[in-house]
């Protein structure tokens, strides 16, 4: 009997289906129910229902909220600074055309780099007095003293100063999506454009950014998610500090989880988070791609 073409893709997804469901389809049910839970903190201790009592403390604790709009800020930075410096590469390399095919190989190498190593590399970068780019900064005039700026002890600037890593090493990623999406757009619209006397501006802004709004949707949908749970990249650096003033949620959460024990109350903070990534990726969706947009 021959198998009809909906059938075998259906076939085909199977397997992934399953390893999905078991990996991570039941985890994260187990999950979110452990949120309304009050476990113990020995393995096989007792667990005790207590409703929406993790959700209310979480939402009524003062490190929560603090975590939550530390997420938002580090957040907005990585990703405004990624696209903004990845949308400025992706055009040279597109006006560069088939000459930029080595500077695109070089351009990638951050991003085959562990997050976690790349953080430590700008620890050592950042470090107080004897870093590298203060020595630098030094050298050249800009400071009078190693340790004026300090990158990484200073509440006031640590959350920016996390975020380097971070840019530097997926900023690549945003340029290589972008790249891909303005090989696709045609080259007759700008044409045209530039005949009518459009400036380079207008044509960006007008017909370019407007023609990438799916490429640019998914790009921030997924470099926004991947930047708010940070983690290995901050941990290495200030493991939170100073002043718990780059604490994200991803480092409160395992703080609650590993070091005070709660995993209930931990859940809770991780479930309410997953809730709100998922609102945040639907409203860019809507607000940026716009879907059925196309047709009208």
């Amino acid at each position: 009997m021959r198998i009809t073409d909906r059938r075998f893709a259906t076939l085909l997804m199977v397997p992934a289906t399953l390893f999905l469901a078991v990996f991570v389809g039941w985890p994260l049910v187990q999950f979110v129910a452990d949120s309304f839970f009050e476990i113990s903190k020995f393995a096989g201790g007792p667990r005790t229902f207590v409703g929406l009592d993790n959700y209310i403390a979480a939402l009524t604790s003062t490190d929560f909220s603090g975590a939550a709009v530390r997420t938002v800020i580090y957040t907005v930075i990585v990703v405004f600074f990624e696209f903004a410096l990845g949308l400025i590469v992706a055009l040279i390399f597109t006006a560069l055309g088939d000459r930029s095919r080595v500077f695109r190989t070089i351009f990638l190498y951050p991003l085959m780099i562990a997050p976690i190593v790349a953080g430590l590399l700008w620890r050592f970068l950042l470090i107080d007095n004897f870093g590298i780019v203060n020595q630098l900064l030094t050298t050249v005039g800009i400071l009078q003293d190693p340790g004026q700026i300090q990158w990484l002890s200073d509440p006031n600037i640590a959350l920016f100063s996390v975020a380097i890593p971070d840019i530097w090493l997926t900023t690549s990623f945003i340029s290589l999506v972008l790249f891909a999406g303005l090989q696709n757009i045609p080259g007759d619209v700008i044409e045209a454009a530039r005949i009518d006397g459009a400036r380079y501006p207008t044509i960006l802004f007008r017909i370019i950014l407007p023609l990438l709004r799916p490429v640019i949707a998914v790009a921030l949908i997924i470099r926004g998610i991947d930047a708010a749970r940070a983690f290995d990249v901050i941990l290495i650096q200030t493991n939170g500090g100073p002043q718990q003033s780059t604490e994200t949620m991803s480092l409160l959460i395992y703080r609650t989880m590993v070091r005070f024990g709660e995993p209930g109350l931990a859940s809770a903070m991780g479930t309410m988070y997953l809730i709100a990534m998922l609102a945040v990726s639907v409203v860019a969706i809507l607000l940026i791609w716009r879907p059925g947009s196309e047709n009208n």
